[in-house]
Parts: structure tokens; C-alpha cells; sequence
């Protein structure tokens, strides 16, 4: 059996999808599984073990020259790439109208299917006319959360059931980057792109008080500039912590995969530390927590949710009783 797996964007949704490939390895151990997905993330699909091809997308830079000779091309070879291979089941559980495209683009076998989400699901952005695109549309329960509905929607249409405990297979990269301390470290994922979704600077560094005096570096990325001030006011305050340099989704993974510990806001880097199994707090700041959360292990804790902002007493508390999974 040969699947493709079309989920594009963002670095969430793209985690959130990935133990969809573990649960058919699970039923169809022989099954060969393709994914298409945008560029800046096939660092991290290849480091799933069960994924054998990773398709690159490159739609938010091709948009940029849209017209260019150059992009052309590029388009034709993405298409030449994606069309090389015909699948038994091509799946679409993001159910975007660019996703559905793709899909329509797919090359089948005969009697095989495309398949995706037939409605929105609380919270999603779903777009109708993209199950025009379907041989195949879905149905899943509305509220629902966001690991769960790809995997049903899979589990559905290969006919089997889905484990309560998802697994996402990835596997930490060998690498061992320069900027990599030897010693064990924490990560503030702290950055966001809504104002909404912060957590008072004077916490994180409440906060990392508390892990460098359990023996821990404090970590501190960034993606923009203004996250980049952030960090250095972080750093200033939090004795023995550390700037990265701008780091690429590959060694993101990296840094993720290696952590000991992980504090962060509602972010995709944070739920990708959930899916590390990580000992990880996870800080909601008015945005729902049930769509997303990682209720599934015991080395994860979320707090806050729509209309209520986790206080430092309560992060803290959850701090304490991670910490000694960070010797694990």
C-alpha cells in the first residue's frame, strides 16, 4: 500500500499530524507513506521513522515571484515530483482549498482514493469547496481535538482503531550543533506572534531562577526581531542563560529532542516538545486549551485556557513537579 499524507502548514499542524504515520505503520507495517509539506518543514517529517518520501510545497515563497520563470519551474518540478508515484489513498486532513489542489494533482491507482475531512471542526479553518477535491469526505465529532481528527480521519477510512496514546516517531537528530551546551538545558519557547498569547516577562525570569538553580542552562530562541529583544531582556535577568542564533526547523528538532526541560506558550515549538515527550509546561494565555493541548503524558502539563491566563504560583507548581522527570 502506498499513501501520501498532503498537510502543508503550519509547524502545529504539521505536529499534530504526525502520529497519523505511526497508526497506519501500526496496522499496515509494509504501508509506504509520502508527505507533502511547505518547505521549512521537512526537516522535521524526515525525522519521523515511519515517513519514506518527503514532498516539498514552496507556495509562500513561490507567491513572492508568482509570475517568474523561476518559479515556474519550480511548480512544474514539484509537480513532475508529486506525480511520479500513483497511491492507493492520498489524504487531505487539513481540508484547505490549497491542500485539496494538491490533492487534486495526486496521481492514483486504479480504485483508489482521495480522502478528507467532510466539515469544520470547532476552531479550524476549514474550507468547504475543498471537497470537491475528495473521492471520499470524512465525518469526524465537531469538538474534537486537533491530534485526534486526522487520525480519525485516517482510522476511518483504512478501517481501524486509533490507540488513546498517540505516538509521533520522532527521533532525535544526531547532531550535535556548536551552539549546543554539553550540559543539560531548559528552552523558553516565549515568542509568539500575538500579543495575546505572552506570559509576563517577570514570570519567565521567576521562572528560570527556579531551573538554573536545579542545574539547568536556560535556552532562549527567537524568530523575529522583537523576539530577539525579548530574548535579551530574558537574558539579562536569568544569570548563566544563553541567545541562540536564528535556527532553522531542522535544528529546532535538534534543540528540542536534546532539551532536559521546556517551558512555553501556545505555540507550535512548544507542541512539539509535547510530542517529544518532553517534560514541558505549557502556558495558555486566553486561547482554548483543549483543541491542542497534550493530555496524553504524564511528562506534560498545561495550564490557562481561553479567558484565563496561568499565574506564576501555578506554573510554578508545575515546574516542581516535572522537574525531577528533567533526570529521567
Amino acid at each position: 500500500m502506498r499513501i501520501l499524507i498532503v498537510r502543508v502548514s503550519s509547524l502545529g499542524d504539521v505536529v499534530h499530524n504526525l502520529p497519523v504515520l505511526a497508526d497506519i505503520h501500526r496496522h499496515f507495517p509494509d504501508a509506504v507513506i509520502d508527505w507533502v509539506v511547505e518547505e521549512p518543514y521537512v526537516g522535521l517529517v524526515k525525522q519521523n521513522r515511519y515517513i519514506n518520501e518527503v514532498i516539498p510545497f514552496a507556495l509562500r515563497r513561490w507567491r513572492k515571484n508568482i509570475f517568474s520563470s523561476a518559479t515556474r519551474k519550480e511548480f512544474r518540478e514539484f509537480l513532475n515530483r508529486l506525480k511520479q508515484n500513483a497511491y492507493d489513498y492520498v489524504f487531505d486532513t487539513q481540508g484547505l482549498i490549497k491542500t485539496g489542489v494538491i490533492m487534486g494533482f495526486a496521481r492514483t491507482v486504479e480504485h483508489g482514493k482521495k480522502i478528507g475531512l467532510a466539515h469544520k471542526t470547532d476552531g479550524s479553518g476549514y474550507e468547504p469547496l475543498s471537497r470537491i477535491f475528495h473521492d471520499e469526505s470524512i465525518s469526524v465529532e465537531k469538538h474534537i481535538h486537533v491530534v485526534t481528527r486526522g487520525r480519525e480521519v485516517v482510522a476511518k477510512a483504512l478501517g481501524y482503531t486509533i490507540d488513546p496514546v498517540p505516538d509521533f516517531g520522532l527521533l532525535t537528530p544526531a547532531l550535535t550543533p556548536e551552539w549546543l551546551p554539553e550540559r543539560p538545558y531548559a528552552v523558553f519557547f516565549h515568542g509568539t506572534s500575538r500579543d495575546s498569547k505572552k506570559w509576563p516577562r517577570k514570570n519567565w525570569v521567576d521562572i528560570g531562577h527556579i531551573l538554573t538553580e536545579n542545574g539547568l542552562c536556560i535556552l532562549l530562541p527567537w524568530g523575529s526581531a522583537k523576539e530577539k529583544e525579548e530574548a535579551e531582556s530574558l537574558a539579562a535577568a536569568i544569570p548563566g542563560s544563553r541567545i541562540l542564533p536564528r535556527l532553522s526547523i531542522t535544528d529546532t528538532v535538534t534543540l528540542t529532542g536534546k532539551a532536559a526541560f521546556i517551558v512555553g506558550v501556545d505555540t507550535g515549538l512548544s507542541h512539539l516538545a509535547a510530542a517529544f515527550d518532553k517534560p514541558t509546561v505549557q502556558i495558555y494565555c486566553n486561547i482554548p486549551r483543549w483543541r491542542t493541548c497534550a493530555d496524553w503524558s504524564d511528562n506534560i502539563i498545561s495550564l490557562g485556557g481561553e479567558h484565563e491566563i496561568p499565574t506564576l504560583h501555578e506554573v510554578k507548581a508545575a515546574v516542581q513537579k516535572l522537574l525531577p522527570h528533567a533526570s529521567k
